[in-house]
């Protein structure tokens, strides 16, 4: 094991026992069984580290720690599929969104013989595809034997100060930096204002930019990416507003508009956006939409753009033919 991850392991495990008490008892449990378990949290959220603590405080863990991402799609994820599993054998194998998984393969991983331990994770409510019979039932029980939920940064706001001490330390020790392990005021109050829609994994990447373009000294707000920096002041100028959203300014003429058109084409362009920048992922663009993956399913159908499915073998057709 390289020693950057070496340092995470342990970075991760010191996390969970100082910040969420309930997750790292839940954690030690789930170490200690064979059973499946089920990770869930936002992109970002830190899953795949979560899996390996498991894993590396199991029995099995002198055995390999797999990963295999689910989202891949037709020929490279049945040839990933394949080597993974004989890859995971005695060890474990960590099913990266595997509500993305098509079915045909998720049969497949019930009916493989027990010669590894199952951890996934998933960035929404696998229970809903299990509902809409995207998501075998008999899957979902052997994986989430054990739950566990991490929340998003936006809602434990109070450990970005820590999280940014830590990560400012660690990059110190990784670059020889000798950057100042607590930022300045008017930074804290940005890196505590900002959104984090990449969460903890952005997080990171800010301070780590920062410690090694920095070197040494404090961190001030001027060192931060604009959209941080500028954070502080959006929510004091915006004090009461329900989202962060910067909506086009629109001109009413003398004639009137149809405002329901106007509304429909606003919604059809955000969630066409979304289905681009995820490359068609229902799952990860009802996520940016803050909508229920339904609710985009739906909005979907009343355009004419999901019809359905004659039967399972079509279903499975089109399972196999775009990434869900």
């Amino acid at each position: 094991m390289d020693e950057l991850l070496k340092l995470k392991l342990t970075e991760g495990v010191t996390m969970l026992e100082t910040q969420f008490p309930i997750q790292s008892d839940l954690i030690e449990k789930a170490a200690q069984t064979e059973q499946g378990v089920l990770i869930s949290g936002e992109n970002g959220t830190g899953k795949e580290l979560i899996a390996r603590i498991i894993h590396s405080r199991s029995s099995r863990s002198n055995g390999n720690f797999v990963v295999l991402n689910c989202s891949l799609t037709g020929e490279v994820l049945e040839s990933e599929f394949q080597a993974k599993i004989e890859s995971a054998n005695g060890g474990t194998l960590f099913l990266e969104s595997i509500n993305e998984l098509p079915l045909h393969l998720q049969a497949k991983l019930v009916q493989a013989p027990a010669s590894f331990r199952m951890i996934a994770s998933a960035d929404g409510s696998i229970q809903e595809s299990v509902a809409e019979k995207l998501f075998r039932s008999d899957l979902f029980s052997k994986i989430s034997y054990v739950a566990v939920t991490i929340p998003a940064l936006r809602e434990r706001v109070g450990q970005i100060p820590m999280l940014v001490t830590a990560y400012i330390e660690k990059y110190n020790k990784l670059t020889g930096s000798s950057v100042n392990s607590t930022p300045s005021p008017e930074a804290l109050d940005a890196l505590t204002s900002y959104g984090w829609p990449g969460n903890i994994r952005e997080l990171e990447n800010v301070i780590e930019r920062i410690v090694i373009t920095k070197g040494q000294g404090t961190v001030q707000a001027n060192d931060l990416p604009a959209k941080i920096a500028q954070a502080t002041q959006f929510t004091q100028n915006n004090a009461g507003a329900t989202s962060e959203v910067d909506f086009p300014r629109m001109f009413l003429s003398e004639k009137g508009v149809d405002l329901k058109a106007v509304v429909t084409a606003f919604e059809n362009h955000l969630v066409d956006q979304a289905l681009a920048r995820t490359s068609g992922n229902k799952n990860r663009a009802s996520m940016l939409l803050g909508l229920n993956r339904t609710t985009l399913v739906e909005k979907l159908r009343k355009r004419g753009m999901i019809t359905p499915l004659k039967s399972n073998q079509d279903f499975r057709g089109n399972m196999n033919g775009h990434n869900e």
